[in-house]
């Protein structure tokens, strides 16, 4: 399997499909590159050069105790890109992802970023602050970090419900499909995965947006039960230069059925203009 080791010596894994312009995504929390398995074929078969990587302490990277913070994430990124020489570089990102993918562009990706893509992502802040009274009490990322710790694998079984939407009237996403979020969250390291809390509900990406030079296309669903769009897209759309806003109606968190389909092709669209 393909890996590279980064400069604190971390071993971050990654695949890739097909060949042309690359394309880069990053993952959500407590998931894997696995996530964006479709995406993989869709792109690479677009005539794309596809790849995804595990955040470090995800999947089948290192299992990481430290580290585990949003600037390193975005070094490891920086890394990767490094050593596979990639320019003319598309970045996309899913929630925990989309902050990843938003600060490596606005930090290291300047020469090689010309696009980036984010979906149900975190920017610019989830927790509530005085500055940020929209975003959601500390109370809520304490209570997922005790979930994780007493339990992780009821833990992230239960939160399938409100990430596909499932506990909606009408939801059609498989057990399958929830399946395999515990399947994937079960890889992660639980230093890493409690860590990862404070990383995507705690840090601030405002001045990043601000920063970005590139046109960024954000998409989120208005059902999004585990990023509300209130606090998180409406917000970036206003705090970015070349913004695109697409809202998804009825659209969960989790990327899967109808949701999947259309932004797929609305990824293909942009990624072409």
């Amino acid at each position: 399997m393909p890996y590279i080791t980064t400069t604190d010596g971390t071993e971050i894994y990654y695949t890739e499909q097909g060949t042309g312009q690359p394309v880069l995504f990053s993952h959500g929390w407590p998931l894997s590159s696995d996530a964006w398995q479709v995406e993989l074929k869709l792109l690479a078969d677009a005539g794309y050069r596809a790849i995804a990587h595990d955040r470090r302490g995800h999947g089948r990277s290192s299992k990481t105790y430290t580290g585990n913070d949003m600037d390193t994430y975005a070094q490891d990124l920086a890394e990767l890109v490094e050593a596979l020489d990639l320019h003319d570089l598309v970045v996309i990102g899913h929630s925990t992802g989309g902050g990843e993918v938003v600060r490596y562009a606005a930090q290291h990706g300047a020469g090689r970023v010309v696009k980036v893509i984010t979906a149900g992502a975190v920017p610019p802040l989830m927790v509530k602050t005085d500055s940020n009274p929209d975003g959601a009490p500390i109370e809520v990322f304490d209570e997922i970090r005790a979930g994780v710790l007493a339990d992780a694998s009821q833990f992230f079984r239960d939160l399938t419900e409100p990430f596909f939407g499932a506990n909606r009237a009408g939801s059609s996403v498989s057990q399958g499909a929830k399946d395999d979020f515990w399947r994937q969250g079960m890889l992660v390291n639980l230093a890493a995965a409690y860590d990862c809390v404070k990383a995507f509900s705690e840090t601030d990406f405002t001045e990043d947006l601000k920063a970005l030079d590139v046109p960024i296309f954000i998409a989120h669903g208005d059902d999004d039960q585990i990023v509300p769009i209130g606090a998180a897209a409406l917000k970036t759309a206003e705090l970015v230069k070349h913004g695109t806003l697409k809202v998804y109606p009825g659209a969960p968190h989790g990327i899967y059925g109808d949701y999947r389909a259309a932004l797929d092709a609305d990824i293909l669209a942009f990624i072409a203009t």
